[in-house]
């Protein structure tokens, strides 16, 4: 079960409940489901009892009470706890994990993406400064993947070695979808809405006291360390070049979502080595991760839809820290035989990579099978 499906099972359990006249509410278009905070078990959590307490007019917990035994009807749904002021805590049958780790498999690198053009038609704007640049190129890449068609414009002159060195596409207000240059296909009835976005990140002031270094070119961490370092500190951040970007340790963000996708490569070779191949099936123990590839396609939607790059990156640092405890029991050690469970376990790994890759590549970032 998806994200977007439990979100549409959550509701469905407020429907219901309205239908019985427990509740006296209007169904809201939307439930929010994210993986478990602090105090929070399960795979996912849904404050829906909090959203409707009021107009309910009865107590949050009261709510979630109501909506438990609804929930617990499906299924697909094992357990269901109440915490905190009214939290519902879903855990998800484990071949709900099997069938996200199939999903992904099945999709690749395009997992999260649109299924379909969306119609939105949308224009970048952009100074000529080279984070402005690189955040606009990332920002068009996010668009495409949810189907819209992108123009982007500059305003001033961009320096071609941002497009040799950067590898930002500096084509003047070419029309893409997805990287397919539209201005000669015939795309009549199929671009219904359009808007103009100015790209700028601009740090907030510091203090006048506090001294402000001065700013680096970023062109010699080279592109993929170079987008990372403009990329992954929000728009109101200031980023650290050169920083620790090309550093190869623990350290260094980048550094980690990379080393997490090659290893997950180099689990598929050495288990080919061994001769078993990936099977989706029940992992133990990796509800974080689970919860994190299945809020992929949520990321992608909500860093396209505010023009947020960086919200991705910080994804992808916790997508790549849930999969490092995964993969030293991926392979079966000594004399062990390849079981079930370590085929489940290389589906999962080889899930995560996937998606590590695919947000790379949406950043602009290569994701290399060695380091």
């Amino acid at each position: 079960m998806t994200p977007v499906e439990l979100s549409r099972t959550v509701l469905h359990a407020v429907r219901r409940a309205v239908d019985d006249g427990e509740l006296s509410v209007t169904v809201p278009e939307r439930a929010v489901v994210t993986p478990p905070g602090p105090g929070g078990c399960g795979d996912y959590a849904t404050n829906i009892a909090l959203q409707l307490a009021r107009a309910a007019e009865q107590p949050p917990r009261r709510v979630a009470e109501i909506l438990r035994g609804r929930l617990l009807d499906d299924h697909r749904i094992t357990d269901v706890v109440v915490t905190g002021a009214g939290f519902l805590n879903l855990s998800l049958e484990s071949a709900a994990s099997a069938a996200l780790v199939d999903e992904i498999r099945r999709r690749g690198r395009r997992y999260g993406h649109a299924a379909r053009p969306s119609g939105n038609s949308v224009e970048l704007r952009c100074p000529a400064e080279v984070r402005a640049v690189v955040a606009a190129d990332a920002v068009a890449r996010l668009l495409r993947s949810q189907g819209d068609s992108v123009r982007v414009r500059y305003d001033g002159r961009p320096a071609p070695e941002w497009e040799s060195v950067l590898g930002v596409d500096l084509r003047d207000g070419v029309d893409l979808r997805d990287g397919v240059d539209l201005s000669e296909v015939d795309s009549e009835g199929t671009d219904t809405d359009s808007a103009d976005v100015t790209i700028r990140p601009v740090p907030v002031p510091v203090p006048l006291l506090v001294p402000v270094p001065a700013p680096t070119n970023p062109l010699p961490l080279g592109r993929d360390a170079a987008r990372w370092a403009l990329l992954h500190p929000a728009a109101h951040d200031r980023p650290r070049i050169p920083g620790d970007h090309l550093i190869q340790r623990e350290t260094n963000p980048l550094f980690r979502v990379r080393y997490a996708h090659a290893r997950t490569r180099a689990l598929l070779r050495n288990a080919a080595d061994l001769g078993f191949d990936p099977e989706p099936g029940p992992v133990s123990r990796t509800e974080e991760l689970v919860a994190l590839l299945g809020d992929h396609p949520r990321i992608l939607t909500a860093a396209a839809t505010h023009h947020t790059p960086d919200r991705l990156a910080r994804h992808l640092v916790t997508v790549a820290d849930a999969t490092s405890p995964l993969l030293p029991a991926v392979l079966p050690l000594g004399e062990e035989k390849p079981s079930a469970a370590h085929r489940a376990r290389l589906a999962l790994a080889e899930a995560a990579g996937t998606v590590l890759a695919g947000g790379l590549s949406l950043l602009g970032i290569d994701a290399p099978d060695h380091l």
